[in-house]
């Protein structure tokens, strides 16, 4: 048995609510809207991993150029 997407229509000039079947192409734009928000998803995962990787990159750098850790937290603030 598979489940019924529905949708809730309300008519306000006369307070009528209605649910609603989902139609096919409500569907098909559903999965679309699904597949967009999880690559975007993905995308900023990937975007946040390579500025963690930028910034651990050149807190190193600056390490071995011999700033401490509270000259190098001084400058990234």
């Amino acid at each position: 048995m598979s489940e019924v997407l529905t949708k809730v229509i309300v008519d306000c000039s006369t307070g009528v609510v209605a649910e609603v079947p989902l139609t096919g192409e409500e569907l098909a734009q559903r999965e679309v809207d699904a597949a967009n928000a999880e690559a975007e998803r993905v995308a900023k995962e990937a975007a946040d991993a390579a500025a963690l990787a930028a910034k651990e990159s050149a807190q190193s750098k600056l390490t071995a150029l011999g700033l401490t850790d509270e000259e190098i937290a001084a400058l990234t603030k």
